[in-house]
């Protein structure tokens, strides 16, 4: 590995307890540095760059990127952390987390070549702009290579990262500490378990809800001053908010003090808009509250991506789609569309948002059959990285998928296989932490209520200072300095327990259908 600037103030430092702390503190700081440049420039890029800028955009991620290895990966990196683990009373205890987050990051990528990663930067760069064209001209075919190139690069980085392990595991992994398939397999059974039988009655019963009230054209630039109410409402710090326009929503940016909402409008179709907002919403929350003492720091930003899908889908679901916030939206809706709910009630507007409806867009999928779509992708994926299909399978899969779990017909590749942005940034590993965020939103509301917290009060009355204030003592202040399940027994006195989340379905949609 070639020296890095920090090299001479490490080696300095190996009789010197301070001068370590000093080059660690050092090295946190240029890391700090450069994954702002790569958040920035990976987060605002697709949003505002022209389309021939896509190459350049690709070559500044991937030199920036291998710098930031090359810094974390330096042979004098490991030494130091490891003397300054040996010395926590020293050290500190915000310190002795950075030490061990940091020292996981490194262990996560010290094995796979710079280069490599930098390669693979460059790649999803340019397979995120063919996906964007192929998903606009319904073109799986100009996409479906650079979804084997990608798969084929992340098996051979698992393989560097932990020989012989099960590469599909390893990137679960990734996204949420301690998972795998032995993880997900049971949690999704149990889930499947659940929703299927409760789908069908629900789809037999004589008592469905109707979502006529939301029916209609809603125009495009009221929708987005809504956007605008959807983040007061929920408390987001709009000093440190951007927001743009992107075809798949999604949240970004590099700081506590710039965080950044991509989404969309559609005229037909008003909460798509406004689950989507409420739903990055949640993650803005999360990376706007992390302690600031963390903000130069490997401690900055969620600690995993099953607990920040946890604070979107809390907020989309738990949140935006209860009984008690209803009358809060209705009031925003009315407010920018005042000729097109005056008559609409709240609980008329609870049941709209909750028919449960099999539908080709996981986005848009109500909060019942959400799991499925995620369930899908998840049994796709472990095909791929078997080796059991290619992408040249994949649409024939979804198909098959689609009919199987939702038994609707897959009409396009554009509102199937090719919906997603994810596979084209390389997040193979990612869709299940929907699922498991899903589950433990349940958990962490249900630990609310029986802490003492009049939750529906709180929805009811459009003030959801508790629910952030509780969110943040116990979640978003810490960061990545405390894993998930650490997370979950201090907040609520259990380890993860999905019968919280399959428990929280049960009850709504038996009440919702009358079953």
């Amino acid at each position: 590995m070639a020296d890095n600037p920090a090299t001479a103030d490490l080696n300095a430092a190996v009789a010197n307890p301070r001068a370590d702390i000093a080059a660690f503190d050092e090295l946190e700081k240029k890391l700090f540095a450069l994954r702002y440049a790569i958040d920035e420039i990976g987060s605002l890029g697709p949003v505002i760059d022209p389309v021939k800028a896509t190459e350049e955009r690709g070559e500044a991620c991937s030199v920036l990127e291998e710098q930031r290895i090359r810094a974390i990966c330096a042979p004098e990196v490991g030494p130091l952390l490891e003397r300054l683990a040996a010395q926590p009373e020293l050290v500190g205890k915000t310190r002795m987390r950075q030490i061990r987050v940091l020292g996981r990051d490194r262990a996560s990528l010290v094995d796979v070549p710079a280069e490599e990663q930098a390669a693979f930067s460059r790649l999803t760069v340019e397979a995120n702009d063919v996906w964007r064209r192929a998903k606009a001209g319904n073109d799986w075919a100009s996409f479906e290579p650079y979804v084997d190139r990608i798969v084929a690069a992340l098996r051979h980085m698992a393989e560097a990262k932990k020989p012989g392990a099960d590469p599909y595991d390893v990137w679960l992994d990734e996204y949420e500490h301690g998972t795998g398939r032995s993880f997900y397999d049971p949690f999704f059974e149990q889930v499947k378990d659940c929703v299927v039988p409760l789908l069908a009655d629900c789809m037999a019963s004589r008592h469905k809800p109707s979502h006529a009230v939301v029916d209609g054209t809603f125009d495009e630039a009221r929708q987005w001053a809504l956007a605008d109410d959807l983040m007061e409402l929920e408390g987001v710090d709009k000093d440190a908010l951007w927001v743009g326009r992107t075809e798949h929503p999604f949240t970004g940016g590099p700081s506590v003090g710039f965080v950044l909402i991509a989404s969309h409008v559609y005229p037909d179709n008003v909460l798509s808009n406004v689950f989507s907002m409420l739903h990055e919403g949640g993650h803005t929350l999360y990376e706007q509250n992390v302690d600031p003492a963390y903000r130069f720091t490997s401690l900055k930003g969620g600690t995993s991506m099953g607990m920040h899908e946890a604070q979107s889908r809390f907020f989309e679901n738990i949140v935006g789609r209860s009984e008690a916030f209803a009358g809060p939206l209705l009031e925003r809706l009315r407010g920018r569309f005042p000729g097109q709910f005056g008559r609409v009630t709240p609980h008329q507007l609870y049941l709209a948002e909750n028919c449960a409806e099999p539908c080709l867009i996981r986005c848009d999928a109500d909060e019942l059959t959400y799991p499925l779509h995620i369930l899908v992708r998840y049994e796709i994926e472990q095909l791929l990285f078997s080796g059991e299909a290619k992408a040249s399978d994949i649409p024939r899969l979804w198909a098959e998928k689609y009919k199987g779990y939702l038994g609707i017909d897959v009409p396009d590749d554009a509102s199937g296989a090719l919906q997603d942005t994810h596979w084209s940034d390389g997040s193979f590993g990612y869709f299940p932490t929907y699922a498991l965020g899903s589950a433990i939103g349940a958990q962490l509301k249900n630990a609310m209520v029986a802490g003492g917290m009049d939750f529906d009060g709180a929805c009811a009355s459009g003030d959801l200072a508790p629910v952030r204030e509780w969110l943040r003592e116990r979640v978003w202040r810490w960061g990545r300095a405390k894993d998930t399940d650490e997370l979950l027994r201090e907040a609520t006195g259990s380890s993860f327990d999905a019968s919280h989340y399959t428990d929280y379905l049960a009850r709504k949609f038996s009440a919702i259908y009358q079953l």
